[in-house]
């Protein structure tokens, strides 16, 4: 899976606050990722957060488009 800047994905826990969506802000070995609920931002190693990703909700804008 690829993913990218700005990328909103679902996980497969929750985060103790209750929600299971995140932002991803930064992408390469580790991946920095911001709680959509209570703006918790966590740095994740790349594959424990490729194992974690139950799915990408929305895509961040390209400038392809």
């Amino acid at each position: 899976m690829r993913f990218s800047l700005g990328d909103v994905v679902r996980m497969k826990k929750q985060h103790p606050c209750g929600n299971d969506e995140w932002e991803i802000l930064r992408v390469g070995m580790d991946f920095r990722i911001r709680c959509l609920k209570c703006g918790r931002q966590v740095m994740i190693p790349r594959a424990k957060f490729e194992r974690s990703v139950k799915a990408v909700v929305r895509e961040a804008l390209s400038d392809e488009e």
